[in-house]
């Protein structure tokens, strides 16, 4: 589905100006908080409004009603005079995020990814996350490789990669594995399970990865409106005390700890679930993404890293 949704889009994207995409969705709900830093943005103009954003999805997309958008984030690009603008779109398949990168004199848009380029191009990625990961580990502390994973317990693409990533880490028992929590602001319980994860690890990490194929396998049962007591049976299904985490939960420091996740992983560049990073590379279409190809990378910068250190 993930896949079709993706070919969808871009055969959209990519068919020429006129094609279209989506129905307005109400103003209020495409409103985008703090898209500018002040310390870091460029000059306000070069950024494009959300009324001029709309009004370009609108133009592009807007003769299939069935499909609609909504504006996550207005930002400057890590590429110079570059505005970056994620979108989330949806139709009856499933959701993407989408980036569009926009010129300075917004009459241009780019589709697709900025990549790191240069001699080292991931260093400067795999040492921001070296300093500033704050998930749950797995794995030898002084691995020559991390692998990173940024996810969200109610995203199905996340549940769909599980068993890959954690074949990845049975295979590789020298690579140091990290579980970063990504809830996504488009999924309602997302934030609540990210809290209760990480209360179930502050009480017991072994039962930390068993809450989590807990909650993966219960994906389709939890509500909104269920998920305070689905979230608590299953912390206590794997052996600690629910109300004690059911409490910690909704304790400030808890989500502080959530809130750094998410922010370390929009600054390395993720704008949707699961992002998997191996050395600092990052690899966003992780179903995609074959698991020969995926462990060559493991082994390979594992390889690198270590000649680096002679």
């Amino acid at each position: 589905m993930h896949r079709q949704l993706t070919r969808f889009l871009f055969a959209l994207v990519l068919i020429a100006v006129g094609v279209a995409f989506a129905e307005q969705t109400e103003k209020k709900e495409n409103s985008v908080a703090g898209a500018r830093n002040s310390e870091t943005a460029p000059m306000p103009s070069l950024l494009p409004s959300p009324e001029t954003i709309n009004a370009f999805l609108h133009q592009m997309f807007g003769y299939d009603s069935s499909i609609t958008w909504k504006i996550i984030d207005i930002k400057p690009a890590e590429a110079e005079s570059l505005a970056e603008v994620n979108v989330l779109l949806s139709n009856p398949q499933g959701q993407q995020m989408s980036t569009l990168y926009v010129t300075s004199d917004q009459k241009h848009a780019l589709v697709g990814e900025i990549i790191p380029f240069g001699a080292e191009p991931f260093d400067a990625i795999r040492q921001k996350l070296e300093r500033s990961v704050n998930g749950v580990a797995k794995g030898p502390a002084k691995a020559p490789i991390e692998v990173v994973e940024f996810s969200d317990l109610q995203c199905p693409h996340c549940k769909q990669a599980q068993p890959t990533i954690e074949k990845l880490i049975t295979e590789e028992p020298n690579a140091r594995f990290i579980f970063q929590p990504f809830p996504l602001p488009s999924h309602d319980w997302a934030m609540k399970a990210a809290s209760y994860a990480d209360c179930v690890h502050q009480a017991n990490h072994e039962a930390f990865w068993k809450f989590i194929d807990a909650v993966f396998n219960a994906q389709s049962d939890i509500t909104a409106s269920n998920a305070d007591q689905k979230l608590t049976d299953l912390a206590s299904s794997v052996g600690v005390k629910a109300a004690d985490v059911a409490s910690c939960a909704t304790s400030v420091d808890t989500r502080a700890r959530i809130e750094r996740s998410i922010s370390l992983g929009k600054a390395a560049g993720v704008t949707g679930t699961p992002t998997l990073f191996i050395g600092g590379r990052k690899i966003a279409n992780v179903n995609g993404t074959p698991y020969d190809i995926m462990k060559k990378m493991i082994e390979f910068y594992a390889k690198e890293e270590h000649q680096d250190k002679k």
